[in-house]
């Protein structure tokens, strides 16, 4: 069996280029003992593939010369020799930028059938996506009824289902975002209290005119100079639940960091958090926003790319702002 896989060939400078990334064949081996065969079926592309491209540790090992991309995925198993698993068994994995993967099974789990979802909402509000934003903002934040959230990156695939989660919870929602299609999407369809266009609005502005009160709990996804803007209307003991700084993530150098004197001066928490540290707890999340979804309290969007061979130019999407939601390749059919 043939296999296609991307390969990192060169760490990026900046902005991924099309030489930093290669897709390549190669023969697929034979399992061994308790080891499965998965064909992956859906490619998670996220703003943190860019970080694992650096060749830096951070809380995975660091990628290298060779490697074969690393990213999540969404796959049935065609082959087992592991009692744990069988032939048809659907799971989320660590499957990496290819066709099929190989794994003893470590960090492979299973995706519950008959549930009544699509497959591809394991990937998004079912899946990580949707458990980002779940403990991200419950649990770091603790959000109460009447609070103030702000929410940068909104539109995008964590920050639309933190904008819901906070309406469930009581709170009066501003998101921030990059159009006004994305912020009319906000505001119309996911009916939260008001929107920024930070590409046309100044921001700081919008927030003492949206938030008079000052800001409870900010979501951050951005860093640079919205959080500036955030920071200087944050309340005495606010908040802060620091997911990602996707500004930066292809920058050269250190981008300037914002004027931190301020959580100082009011007392504010902030806390970053890794989404593996709740592996555990899952089922929790799972329980509440597959209830959410039902009863129509939370709506998302799949941006679906067909074909691995896209994955490369597809994931440059997620730092132009131009995907509309979770942002998934197909690799082949369900």
């Amino acid at each position: 069996m043939i296999n296609k896989q991307w390969i990192l060939k060169s760490f990026p400078r900046g902005d991924i280029a099309d030489t930093d990334l290669v897709l390549e064949e190669s023969n697929l081996r034979e399992i061994g003992e308790q080891e499965i065969l998965i064909r992956n079926i859906y490619l998670s592309l996220d703003p943190a593939n860019r970080g694992w491209m650096s060749g830096q540790a951070s809380y995975v090992d660091a990628m290298k010369i060779g490697d074969v991309m690393r990213g999540g995925t969404i796959g049935i198993i065609e082959k087992s020799n592991n009692e744990k698993f069988q032939v048809g068994d659907y799971v989320n994995s660590m499957g990496g930028w290819q066709n099929y993967s190989i794994s003893s099974g470590k960090g492979v789990q299973k995706i519950p059938q008959n549930t009544g979802f699509e497959l591809s909402a394991f990937m998004s509000v079912m899946g990580m996506t949707g458990m980002t934003a779940y403990f991200g903002l419950l649990d770091i934040t603790n959000p109460q009824e009447g609070e103030t959230l702000v929410v940068s990156a909104a539109a995008g695939a964590v920050g639309s289902i933190v904008c819901q989660i906070g309406k469930i919870k009581g709170c009066r929602v501003i998101g921030i975002s990059g159009s006004d299609e994305k912020c009319d999407w906000l505001k119309n369809e996911l009916n939260i209290n008001g929107t920024i266009n930070y590409k046309t609005e100044d921001v700081r502005a919008r927030l003492k005119e949206l938030c008079p009160d000052g800001i409870d709990i900010y979501f951050e996804n951005v860093g640079g100079k919205i959080t500036e803007a955030v920071l200087t209307r944050m309340n005495i003991k606010s908040r802060i639940s620091l997911c990602g700084l996707i500004s930066g993530y292809n920058s050269e150098s250190l981008v300037p960091g914002p004027a931190w004197g301020h959580l100082l001066i009011k007392r504010i928490k902030l806390q970053g958090f890794i989404i593996f540290d709740y592996q555990k707890r899952t089922m929790e999340a799972f329980q509440d926003l597959g209830k959410w979804i039902v009863e129509g309290k939370i709506k998302y969007k799949n941006d679906i790319v067909p074909g691995l061979e896209n994955a490369s130019s597809a994931i440059k999407k997620l730092f132009a702002g131009e995907n509309h939601g979770k942002l998934i390749v197909q690799i082949s059919e369900e």
